[in-house]
């Protein structure tokens, strides 16, 4: 009897289920490895556009414009696509739209290897792979730093960010090397398999919550997992009315469409052209790409520890300045073999390419609250949106001026207005306390447009 009533003493005082001996690596980071290696199968596609403009031109006759609508269509559902995911996931879970969304880019790159006509190649890589790497888009990384990490939230959003430059690197050079050797379509092949691959690991190892196995998330306490979200294509477009109403919105949406003008528009589709032009091979081109995909892992996480520590508004600022400043020489530096004033290039736009991200995502966060995941989504279309119109507008410059100089210059003008629009969004205070940073409820636009 007395052992009974000291075994049961002893029962009382262990600890709760969630104050026991936590795994010395919290589930957390489990997951953003996952999400990690999953951007990367869903971003192996993004290394075909630039290397497949030349051979697709070469052997069915078709303009530059029109592959470059189909890139510009695909940039546009990807864009448009990830608001609509965000808020999938809070319905139906993030593995389920993870795994979709992987099989359809797979199913778009191997539909393309038996495709005659363009409307086709607007089908396969405009709709299927548009929709697809959509799904897996920045609102992605997004939706996971939000549920699974309080700490560290700067520096996890520029690891996942990086993944893209990751897949770039990996992807790139091969193929490069695999177009240049044996053809346009077994790098169609190469990119669909690699997103095959990816899906058990999401399938296995991915979970939608902290709370699916009993955990709080990274730097935070514990919280039961909500229950789903219903009338996702609703909540939607309700948060883009409600952000629509705010001055903050309009800023962070525009600075980033000329983001992704002066990156994925621009840079990824259009640079292997323009140094093919230049009469530099395309495997040294696309090797030129991929160090860039080097320096932006290092830049994006470093912004990311920034984001953490200094002003966001002031670090787009910086970004974008200096983007411009790099694009303005661009045309200066080119030439068929590479100099160090090209390296040069490489490493300092490198290290910029998506450092925008985290600060971007941690302004939505401040102003924007529960709903900054797919506030971020919105703001992320437009970052696509503007990729789309230079995709298309730089194959059709190249066109008509036989060159790509008009564009560079464009773009660096351009980023000099996205970095003025960054320093002029306001920061969101809590009423009667302007230093402790807690949000207050969105206001509506102000009469010039730039405040709340």
């Amino acid at each position: 009897m007395t052992e009974t009533v000291e075994n049961a003493a002893r029962a009382d005082r262990r600890p709760p289920r969630d104050k026991r001996r936590r795994p010395r690596v919290h589930r957390a980071w489990i997951v953003a490895a996952v999400t990690f290696v999953t951007i990367i199968g869903g971003a192996a596609f993004n290394s075909l556009p630039g290397l497949l403009i030349d051979p697709l031109h070469t052997e069915f006759g078709w303009t530059r414009g029109e592959i470059g609508l189909a890139v510009a269509i695909d940039m546009a559902l990807y864009g448009l696509t990830a608001p609509f995911a965000a808020a999938l996931m809070d319905r139906f879970g993030i593995r389920r739209v993870v795994a979709v969304a992987l099989t359809m880019v797979a199913a778009g790159a191997i539909a393309s290897v038996w495709m005659t006509a363009s409307w086709q190649l607007m089908i396969y890589w405009g709709l299927l792979v548009g929709l697809g790497t959509g799904s897996m888009a920045m609102a992605f990384a997004a939706t996971v730093t939000n549920r699974w990490f309080v700490a560290r939230r700067g520096l996890v959003t520029g690891i996942l960010t990086a993944a893209g430059a990751s897949g770039q690197l990996v992807f790139l050079p091969l193929c490069a090397w695999i177009v240049d050797r044996h053809g346009w379509r077994p790098a169609s092949i190469t990119v669909a398999l690699a997103a095959l691959v990816v899906v058990p690991f999401v399938w296995l190892l991915m979970r939608d919550h902290p709370a699916d196995v009993g955990l709080a998330p990274y730097g935070g306490t514990y919280r039961e997992k909500p229950a789903p979200a219903r009338g996702a294509a609703r909540r939607t477009v309700r948060v883009l009315f409600d952000a629509a109403r705010t001055g903050p919105f309009w800023l962070l949406a525009g600075a980033f469409a000329i983001c992704g003008a002066s990156t994925n528009g621009l840079i990824r589709t259009h640079f292997i052209p323009f140094a093919h032009d230049n009469h530099m091979p395309i495997p040294v081109a696309a090797s030129l790409l991929a160090v860039i995909g080097v320096f932006d892992i290092i830049g994006t996480i470093f912004s990311g520890w920034l984001t953490d520590r200094y002003d966001a508004r002031r670090l787009l600022a910086v970004y974008y300045a200096l983007r411009g400043i790099s694009l303005l020489f661009l045309p200066e530096l080119i030439g068929s073999d590479v100099q160090p004033p090209m390296i040069f290039f490489i490493v300092f736009y490198g290290l910029d390419w998506v450092a925008t991200v985290p600060p971007t995502m941690a302004l939505c966060r401040e102003q924007y609250g529960e709903d900054s995941a797919i506030v971020f989504g919105w703001v992320l279309a437009s970052h696509q949106v503007g990729a789309a119109v230079v995709a298309f507008l730089g194959g059709v410059a190249r066109d008509v001026f036989g060159g790509y100089d008009v564009v560079w210059y464009a773009a660096g003008a351009l980023c000099a207005m996205a970095a003025l629009m960054s320093l002029v969004i306001r920061r969101r205070r809590a009423p009667g306390d302007a230093a402790d940073g807690v949000p207050d409820a969105p206001q509506p636009v102000d009469a010039g447009g730039l405040g709340r």
